[in-house]
């Protein structure tokens, strides 16, 4: 049986978009590690985990979010007026200290050149049991304390270097996905 004109469609629709992404600015190879951390890239999945060991006992786990919102930002030339967008993404921070103990939580956000930390808390080494009380926002705490607690993340590698570093691995990472998926979908609409 032919394939519908309407699939020949697709296909070509599919193939051509593509090429013209693998010529335009062809994805980069990723990179498998960052400052201490490893990278475990995650094919095919809308994030990306880094690892590291920090001083004698403390092992560190970053859960990462493709891009997962932006926030408008007006333009500063004069040449062209309107607003462009900063991309955010989500960071889970884990930080374990030896066998069994609980985990130090940050929910943390990554703009292209800082990390902001949105909550703290501690919780069970395997999840959560039930829903634990997760603090007060962390722009609700003392100064003091929010600075501490910053320089603490920043100690262990958590800092404005790394919030560039994934902004540029997320771009990179959202057109390998975008080629894969267009890929797929072309896969599927192949078989007979």
């Amino acid at each position: 049986m032919r394939k519908s004109a309407f699939e020949g469609n697709i296909l070509r629709l599919l193939r051509n978009e593509i090429q013209y992404e693998l010529d335009r600015s062809p994805p980069s190879q990723p990179v498998p590690e960052f400052n201490s951390f490893t990278v475990d890239e995650r094919p095919g999945e809308q994030w990306i985990i880094l690892n590291r060991k920090f001083g004698e006992n403390e092992e560190i786990k970053v859960e990462v979010t493709m891009f997962d919102g932006s926030v408008p930002v007006q333009k500063t030339n004069n040449i062209t007026a309107g607003e462009d967008v900063k991309l955010h993404i989500t960071l889970i921070v884990d930080i374990f200290k030896g066998d069994g103990s609980d985990v130090l939580e940050f929910v943390c956000s990554a703009w292209p050149d800082s990390v902001e930390i949105q909550k703290v808390f501690t919780r069970g080494r395997d999840q959560m049991a039930g829903l634990p009380y997760m603090g007060p926002g962390y722009k609700e705490l003392d100064d003091v304390l929010q600075d501490s607690l910053y320089e603490y993340l920043e100690a262990r590698g958590i800092n404005d270097d790394l919030a560039v570093f994934l902004h540029g691995y997320m771009k990179n990472k959202d057109k390998t996905e975008f080629i894969r998926w267009m890929g797929t979908v072309k896969s599927f609409i192949e078989k007979k």
